[in-house]
């Protein structure tokens, strides 16, 4: 983060800075903002982006999921008359950009929970602090206890094991059916404790044996690589010619997506006499550089950093494609058939 752009985001009355936006010079690097353009911040948080970009001179579409980050923003708005903020997913962005501002110069997204969330023991994201077990960026739907209390446990090994990329999911569910017959789980210190005891730890352990359990459920509860690939389609409608695509995430599940993503729209195809079922897809996003990660000096400033990646891309002029889907995922349990289900 460089000096310059610091001012953006720190207090007006000197007090603690609330969040420290990860990769921030690249970003701006990456999205180039000038006077008189538009500009969506898709995970609009406590505004780290969204200032700067405004410092810059362009206007910026704020969209956040959680009541409270919107809520928190009332500074920024009276501060930044170019500010406008919506309440909503990002996977809707289509809908969002196309009914309020038209095509736009550039989106930015920063994938994953924000450490103000985390660092709210009430909204249930920590294994390192108790609360409730609940997880839900929107404060709506099935809770994180909802999941671990009644989704099948073939179905929360799944989710565990491709989510959480968790080695030990077997052992880690059926622990959990067993505990949960005697009475649900409704704390996080309790989960992590229990998966602490299943999984162990030894000294050369460089995370806690919770932590994938929890990105796992975190992931599930708000679904996040669905919202992902939504947006990643969006961005293809509501970005201009010569807008500029940047996402930032925070491990390989995410950063596969944008990659698969990238590759697949930065690679042309037509079709010819000998195969005439290949369908032409034209070049709509240009890849200009290679994946960005935190330097020592950020890292040291913004433990956050460690895991970040950058990738960022130009819209071409070619319209976007007409497949639904940028990726695949494996059929996990739906969300919305949770409430329904009973325990296994």
């Amino acid at each position: 983060m460089t000096a310059d752009h610091g001012s953006a985001f720190v207090p007006a009355d000197g007090g603690p800075v609330r969040h420290i936006p990860v990769l921030l010079g690249p970003v701006l690097q990456a999205l180039d903002p000038k006077p008189g353009e538009r500009f969506v911040d898709g995970t609009f948080g406590a505004g780290g982006y969204s200032a700067a970009i405004l410092g810059r001179g362009a206007s910026v579409l704020g969209i956040d999921r959680d009541p409270t980050a919107i809520a928190a923003a009332e500074p920024l708005l009276a501060q930044f008359p170019d500010l406008s903020l919506h309440q909503g997913r990002f996977g809707e962005l289509r809908d969002i950009v196309e009914d309020r501002e038209g095509q736009v110069d550039g989106l930015v997204l920063d994938i994953g929970v924000s450490s103000m969330q985390i660092d709210d023991a009430d909204r249930g994201f920590s294994f390192q602090k108790d609360g409730p077990l609940d997880m839900r960026m929107s404060r709506s739907g099935p809770s994180a206890a909802d999941v671990v209390n009644r989704l099948k446990v073939g179905d929360l090994t799944r989710v565990l094991s491709f989510l959480g990329e968790e080695r030990q999911a077997g052992r880690i569910a059926r622990a959990i059916e067993t505990r949960r017959a005697e009475r649900p789980f409704e704390r996080t210190l309790d989960l992590a404790g229990l998966v602490g005891r299943v999984v162990g730890r030894s000294h050369k352990d460089r995370i806690d044996p919770a932590t994938r359990t929890f990105q796992a459920l975190r992931i599930y509860v708000n679904d996040e690589l669905g919202e992902l690939v939504r947006a990643l389609i969006a961005a293809e409608h509501v970005i201009k010619p010569g807008g500029r695509l940047v996402v930032v995430t925070f491990h390989s599940l995410e950063d596969r997506i944008v990659k698969r993503f990238l590759r697949d729209r930065g690679e042309a195809t037509s079709g010819s006499r000998h195969l005439p079922d290949v369908q032409h897809k034209d070049v709509t996003f240009e890849t200009r550089n290679k994946a960005v990660s935190g330097d020592e000096a950020e890292i040291a400033l913004n433990p956050r950093a460690r895991s970040a990646k950058l990738r960022a891309a130009v819209r071409t002029q070619a319209p976007p494609r007409r497949e639904g889907e940028a990726t695949e995922f494996i059929d996990l349990p739906s969300l919305a058939d949770l409430p329904m289900s009973g325990a296994a």
